[in-house]
């Protein structure tokens, strides 16, 4: 017999957390943690203040409707209309125990066994692993030099089975930002195959532009076909709170509750009033978080050449990532365990990040560097240009 769990793969940031069991750093050469998209520091002050005093509530402790308390819902749609430029309202949002669950109740208010969904690759692993629990084939959708993917590519995976194609942008591994008019196109193509567009925008507001990433809620009837996807977590530094959001039709949020019900039964009480504070005063908060982002993103970008010296290439960088090719003759999978005793660096291969059939991964890493400074992020790249393992012969190919 083959468990729900056992149709899909082990979680691959405990999985790489495993790797340095038994391993010592020693102290002129620590760790340097590039893993995990998640923000470790705490809260800004206000809001673990905000926090302290939500605590006295009795409301707080107790459970919450199954989709959210009412003025996160309503304050959420307010800020998605100010920011997109359309109209939104409460009966469209869900909040979810973080952004992970916000896709795993849209695939099942959605789809049945069977069915399939289009991953543009290298793809976000928890995906692709509750589609595979749920039963739903995710089919890939190889993309582009620039990892971008194909609307044409993806009308050609369509089947009778396709429930939906998931975006995520900026991207997760690849960093990629998404243009409008390429967003705008699959959403075009959902529209008219009669198909869901899943939008994971989880590092949103970390986007390098400021405004709207895309102008899909900006004309009547864009609910009929797209479903958001969005993290408080990432935002606010709420990860241990799982907070997080969708966005869709109204008739969707019945499925959802279903869900949510048998699931966690509501989100986080603290979470979601440390969301809401957050939404009504964090603005310029959350626009530093970004240009600090921005730096460190700039950062990679000017010494990577240094890297390119010895055949690294970088092929996306945005938001929380840098997604790099290695020069090495050894997959990736045995690199990145490599790295951790002999340069002390934790990375994610990109076999983490396709399917096992797909040799792109072999040669790719995920550099997470959102908890990295310009000082660690040069010491990391003076570790990785210092390897001396042979190289794999050049053939041009990307």
């Amino acid at each position: 017999m083959t468990t729900i769990t056992q149709t899909t793969f082990p979680s691959p940031v405990p999985e790489a957390a495993r790797w340095l069991k038994d391993v010592t750093f020693p102290a002129d050469r620590p760790l340097i943690n590039v893993s995990q998209a998640a923000p470790v520091l705490p809260p800004p002050d206000g809001m673990i203040a905000a926090m302290a005093e939500a605590l006295q509530e009795t409301a707080t402790h107790l459970y919450s409707a199954d989709l959210g308390i009412a003025p996160l819902r309503a304050e959420l749609a307010a800020s998605w209309a100010r920011h997109y430029g359309g109209m939104v309202v409460a009966d469209q949002v869900a909040i979810t125990s973080g952004c992970n669950q916000a896709f795993a109740a849209t695939i099942a208010a959605i789809c049945g066994k069977g069915d399939e969904v289009i991953l543009p690759t290298p793809w976000y692993f928890n995906h692709k692993m509750w589609l595979d629990m749920a039963g739903v084939t995710a089919q890939p959708l190889p993309t582009d030099a620039g990892l971008l993917p194909d609307p044409d590519d993806a009308r050609r995976l369509i089947t009778p089975a396709t429930r939906a194609i998931v975006l995520v942008s900026p991207n997760n591994p690849g960093g990629v930002e998404y243009p409008p008019a390429l967003i705008r196109a699959f959403f075009d193509l959902a529209a008219e195959t009669g198909l869901k567009l899943i939008v994971d925008e989880t590092y949103r507001d970390f986007h390098s532009q400021p405004g709207a990433p895309h102008d899909l809620l900006s004309g009547d009837g864009w609910d009929q076909t797209l479903i958001q996807l969005y993290s408080f977590s990432k935002s606010y530094r709420l990860t241990g709170h799982r907070v997080g959001a969708l966005v869709g039709h109204p008739c969707l949020m019945p499925e959802v509750e279903k869900f949510i019900d048998t699931v966690t039964i509501c989100p986080s009480g603290l979470g979601q009033r440390a969301a809401l504070w957050g939404l009504q005063n964090l603005d310029q908060w959350v626009a530093q978080e970004r240009d600090e982002i921005a730096s460190r993103r700039a950062a990679i970008r000017d010494l990577f050449p240094a890297l390119q010296d010895r055949g690294w290439r970088l092929k996306g960088l945005g938001a929380y990532f840098a997604y790099v090719e290695h020069p090495f003759e050894m997959s990736s999978d045995r690199l990145a365990r490599a790295l951790v005793s002999e340069a002390g660096i934790l990375a994610l291969p990109g076999t983490m990040f396709v399917p096992e059939t797909d040799p792109s991964g072999a040669r790719h890493l995920r550099i997470a560097y959102a908890n990295i400074d310009a000082d660690k992020i040069k010491t990391l790249f003076a570790r990785l240009k210092a390897l001396p393992w042979p190289l794999a012969p050049r053939d041009g190919a990307a």
